[in-house]
């Protein structure tokens, strides 16, 4: 069988990695059990975790055994990497929900079951039980503090001011892999390339405290072509919850990614072929939007299921009237405007009238939500000032509020 590490680089996702002619050879030899870790910050995982994830999943097709790490015990202390000020403190309450929700996106995913089958696992289990003075004694003594000021997730911090809180961290994340590595004979730690520092250090533990290997591997980030996290949107995040993101804004958003960006989303996001991806990309023109619509369709479908993968396709065909961008109009209206005339301005309606026959027969929607009310202003569907009107499954406008 290939070796998943030539995969993963093929496939563009390796950015780092530590022995990797070492690593090479155990992935080769054997079903190794590795790890990602997620802090649930928020009550859905968005698409900065997607790469990661579909690396999850070529390394399990590959015959490599998933953990998925919750981070239910470190998100109590939060993670300093990329920040400039210190995240907010959260209630184990709003931890424990946010857990859940991230269990039941992974499904989607990995596998549960089966040979090779994920577990998921959440690192309060350990953490929230420790002694202070025993860890100290148990992993402190291997840490060096000039070596951990070092580390880019500290650097960035220190002119603000870096909380002992958040200095713990490094620590924490480290003995997270030390522990796997006891429990199921995890040797390698894999995740986003910020991670770079916090995941060194975890294998480094294992190394001193255990005298055996242990690895670590990082994945490019999703980035726009002037160097900017891919997924920020209008309304934040492109969150892979359908109740966060809808289908339709998250097919939108991928159909109108980048020219540039289009061949490496394919490799990186979906599980289309590298030699079809090199068909639909060959072509430099406007013969580039059939790769677009194909990579909107394969993540959409992969995040939320064929059916409103080719739901949301349809609806963008009949927006963009078979090429082209969405049609977008900037209006002078506010939150006080009735949906009915936001209809004439925008030409889905010829009348007033012609507006509350469309309402009435339930044919309008502002993004996914039905306007049931004749009477209904703007402000009693969405508050965004960016928002897609829907007339039928033909008509799609986009609306911009000056």
């Amino acid at each position: 069988m290939k070796n998943v590490l030539d995969t993963l680089y093929e496939r563009g996702f390796i950015k780092q990695t530590v022995y990797e002619d070492d690593l090479r050879k155990l992935l080769g030899e054997e079903s190794v059990p590795f790890y990602v870790g997620f802090d649930p910050t928020a009550d859905s995982l968005h698409i900065g975790h997607y790469i990661p994830i579909m690396a999850m999943a070529h390394m399990q097709r590959a015959g490599h055994k998933p953990i998925a790490l919750i981070g239910g015990g470190t998100a109590m202390i939060g993670d300093p990497s990329g920040r400039t000020d210190m995240r907010s403190m959260m209630t184990p309450e709003t931890i424990a929900h946010n857990c859940e929700a991230f269990k039941s996106q992974l499904k989607r995913f990995i596998r549960f079951d089966g040979e090779n089958a994920a577990l998921m696992l959440n690192n309060a289990d350990w953490l929230m039980e420790l002694n202070y003075v025993g860890f100290l004694r148990e992993v402190g003594t291997y840490f060096s503090v000039n070596k951990m000021l070092t580390a880019e997730c500290y650097k960035a911090r220190m002119e603000k001011g870096l909380s002992f809180l958040e200095f713990n961290y490094m620590l924490m994340q480290a003995y997270d892999f030390y522990m796997l590595y006891k429990k199921y004979g995890v040797k390698l730690q894999v995740g986003g390339n910020d991670q770079w520092s916090n995941m060194l250090a975890g294998a480094d533990l294992i190394r001193r405290k255990e005298s055996t290997d242990a690895y670590a591997a990082t994945f490019a980030l999703l980035e726009t072509s002037d160097g900017k996290k891919m997924g920020k949107t209008a309304k934040g995040a492109l969150w892979l919850d359908a109740n966060k993101t809808s289908p339709y804004e998250f097919y939108q958003y991928f159909r109108n990614v980048e020219d540039v960006k289009v061949e490496e989303c394919l490799k990186l996001l979906t599980f289309v072929e590298l030699d079809e991806i090199a068909e639909l990309c060959k072509f430099k023109d406007e013969r580039i939007n059939e790769a677009k619509k194909r990579l909107a369709y394969e993540v959409t479908a992969l995040v939320h299921g064929q059916e409103a993968a080719a739901k949301a396709q349809a609806e963008a065909q009949g927006a963009f009237g078979g090429g082209g961008e969405m049609p977008t109009l900037t209006l002078e209206v506010t939150g006080d405007t009735p949906i009915t005339d936001l209809m004439v301005m925008s030409k889905t309606a010829v009348s007033k009238s012609d507006a509350r026959r469309v309402i009435e027969g339930g044919g309008v929607k502002i993004n996914d939500n039905k306007v049931s009310d004749v009477n209904a202003k703007i402000a009693d569907i969405t508050t965004d000032n960016e928002f897609v009107l829907h007339k039928g499954k033909k008509a799609h406008i986009k609306i911009i509020i000056k």
